[in-house]
């Protein structure tokens, strides 16, 4: 082979992505014994050695973390969520000197090839995971990259990397539904997001639970991208059933919004014709009329124990534990209350 042997090339015959060459150079990542080997074997028989200015590179941090959401463009505008979010992770980060390097991806293909250009560019130190999903394939990935992670919310890859969130998970929408069963609902529906995610499946398990215990079953379960368009076309699909339902859990406090203008430009009174419950108590659901009842999850304060986690494995010290404490919960207003018909 003619001209400098490249890292590509110590990839392309080892058998490796060049992160993990990288890794095996650098005494880094979790690679085994046999691939170390190989790769520094398959190095030398190229007389192949990293310039001093890369190895100094690789070894520095670039005091960057990623945060890599997969939704669309026009829900990530639309959803306080992440603003929340992102202030935790920012409240943590900045005075420490760390940037956040925000990215937006269509679908899983287009993530895993982004994690693989972060790690072979060491453009950042670790990564947030949001948005757990079945058979996840981003914590082994990044694994396998040497890539530090932490995962949001609860998930089941806890074995691959580490999970921050309020435990019990589902116990906000289950005091939800209870509550929603006091004031004597019994057509109940459930205004949610895609299947394959896990707090999707885990708080749609838990609606169907405590209905099930009062001998229920909901009206109705949507599955949406978390549009707002999705959000306004299922409530309007809900109400124009022939017997809609008197209450709606949605999957979060932007589409819970969406659904109480759309009852309200029906003619129907909220909470008195249809109650409404939204997710993630963000700031915005103060200020409806009628005031939001949601559940509370702390997502400003599960992005900084995230930041905090992450921070740690990337070897920062004097980082607090400052662990999360307590559980979702139910904050009632003004959007649930006693169906009473016209």
């Amino acid at each position: 082979m003619s001209g400098r042997p490249t890292i590509k090339r110590v990839a392309e015959l080892a058998g490796v992505s060049t992160a993990a060459v990288s890794q095996a150079l650098n005494g880094t990542g979790r690679l085994s014994e046999a691939t170390r080997r190989r790769v520094l074997d398959t190095a030398r028989e190229l007389g192949w050695s990293p310039s001093a200015s890369a190895a100094a590179l690789r070894r520095s941090r670039t005091r960057t973390l990623a945060l890599v959401v997969r939704r669309p463009t026009d829900v990530l505008g639309a959803d306080p969520h992440f603003s929340e979010l992102i202030t935790g992770l920012e409240g943590e980060l900045s005075p420490r000197g760390y940037g956040l390097l925000l990215h937006l991806v269509d679908d899983v293909r287009e993530e895993s090839a982004l994690y693989e250009r972060l790690a072979a560019g060491s453009r950042v130190d670790g990564a947030v995971l949001t948005d757990a999903r079945a058979d996840d394939p981003r914590p082994p990935l990044l694994r396998r990259l040497g890539l530090p992670a932490v995962l949001l919310g609860a998930g089941g890859q806890e074995s691959q990397v580490p999970s921050v969130g309020l435990a019990e998970q589902e116990a906000g929408v289950r005091e939800a539904v209870r509550h929603l069963l006091a004031l004597g609902h019994r057509r109940i529906a459930c205004v949610t997001g895609p299947g394959e995610l896990l707090h999707t499946r885990s708080r749609g398990a838990a609606v169907l639970a405590e209905l099930a215990g009062a001998g229920l079953r909901p009206v109705r379960v949507v599955h949406t991208d978390f549009t707002e368009a999705a959000a306004v076309r299922a409530t309007e699909d809900l109400l124009a059933l022939a017997q809609p339902p008197t209450a709606v859990v949605y999957a979060n406090d932007s589409m819970a919004v969406c659904g109480i203008g759309t009852a309200q430009r029906r003619g129907l009174r909220v909470p008195q014709d249809l109650a409404v419950v939204g997710y993630d108590n963000l700031p915005l659901g103060r200020w409806l009329h009628p005031r939001l009842t949601t559940v509370d999850q702390q997502v400003r304060q599960v992005g900084a124990a995230a930041a905090r986690e992450l921070l740690r494995q990337v070897g920062e010290s004097q980082v607090p534990d400052a662990p999360l404490t307590g559980r979702p919960r139910l904050v009632v207003r003004e959007s649930t209350g006693p169906h009473t018909p016209r």
